[in-house]
C-alpha cells in the first residue's frame, strides 16, 4: 500500500511515499503546462516500465490523488495540493544548496532531500530565502507562474536578436547530461546571448554566448525560455 502517515497539526497533506511524490511532481508539471499525462511518457521520465506506471497510477486513483477517465489523467484537489508541496520543497532544497554545488547538480541532489522536508523547515527556508518566485533553473514555485509567463522558448527567437536566458524547464532538468552541457556552455538563467542562426531544416539553434558559439537541437532548445533584451 502507499506509505501514508497521518498529517500533523500543521494541516499539511498526508505524507506520501517518495515514489508517489515523484509521480505527483511530474503529473503536476504536465497538467500545469496543459500537456496530456501519458503512461509511456511517464515511464521514460521515471525510468520504469509501462506496466509499473499503470500499477502506480491505479494506486494513486485508489488513494484519491488522481482521476483517470475518458478525458485523461488529472490530479484531484488532494493530489494537486500534495504535488505543489513536493515541488515547492524541491525548489527550496535547490536554493539551499546553490552556493555549495554546481548548478547542474542541484536538481538531482534536491531530489534526494525533498521527501524529508517538514512544513516547519519549508516555512523557515521560505523566510530565509526571501520567498523566491523561481528555482535556480528559473522554474516557478507553485503559485508564482505569472513570474515566468512572459518568457518565450528559444526556438521562437529570430537570428540577430539578443536574449537573456531565464528558465530551463523542469522536464529538461530530468536530463542530467543536458544540464551539465548547458552549465559548461554558460547557458543558464541570467546569462546574455545572441541568436546567430535558426535552421528549421535540421532543427538547430545557434547562439553566441560569452564569445563562444553553441549549437542546440530543437529538442533541447524548446525547453530553454528567454527574455528579449531591450
Amino acid at each position: 500500500m502507499t506509505n501514508i502517515t497521518n498529517p500533523d497539526d500543521s494541516g499539511e497533506p498526508a505524507k506520501q511515499s517518495s515514489t508517489i511524490e515523484d509521480y505527483l511532481s511530474l503529473i503536476y508539471v504536465l497538467e500545469r503546462d496543459k500537456e496530456p499525462v501519458v503512461g509511456t511518457y511517464l515511464a521514460g521520465l521515471l525510468k520504469v516500465s509501462p506496466p509499473t506506471v499503470t500499477t502506480t497510477l491505479k494506486r494513486m486513483v485508489r488513494d484519491k490523488l488522481i482521476r483517470m477517465d475518458k478525458d485523461g489523467t488529472r490530479l484531484t484537489e488532494l493530489g494537486w495540493q500534495s504535488a505543489r508541496t513536493v515541488m515547492r520543497r524541491h525548489m527550496l532544497m535547490e536554493w539551499m544548496m546553490a552556493r555549495m554545488l554546481p548548478w547542474s547538480k542541484l536538481h538531482s541532489e534536491a531530489h534526494q532531500l525533498e521527501h524529508a522536508v517538514s512544513s516547519m523547515t519549508e516555512s523557515a527556508l521560505m523566510e530565509e530565502l526571501n520567498h523566491p518566485e523561481t528555482c535556480p533553473h528559473g522554474n516557478p514555485l507553485p503559485g508564482c507562474e505569472q513570474a515566468v509567463a512572459s518568457w518565450i522558448r528559444l526556438t521562437e527567437i529570430h537570428p540577430g536578436q539578443t536574449i537573456i536566458v531565464r528558465r530551463i524547464h523542469e522536464l529538461a532538468e530530468e536530463n542530467a547530461p543536458l544540464l551539465a552541457f548547458l552549465e559548461e556552455k554558460n547557458i543558464m538563467p541570467g546569462k546574455q546571448a545572441t541568436v546567430t542562426a535558426v535552421l528549421p531544416f535540421n532543427e538547430t539553434v545557434a547562439v553566441e554566448i560569452q564569445g563562444a558559439e553553441v549549437t542546440l537541437g530543437f529538442t533541447a532548445a524548446r525547453y530553454i525560455f528567454v527574455e528579449l533584451k531591450t
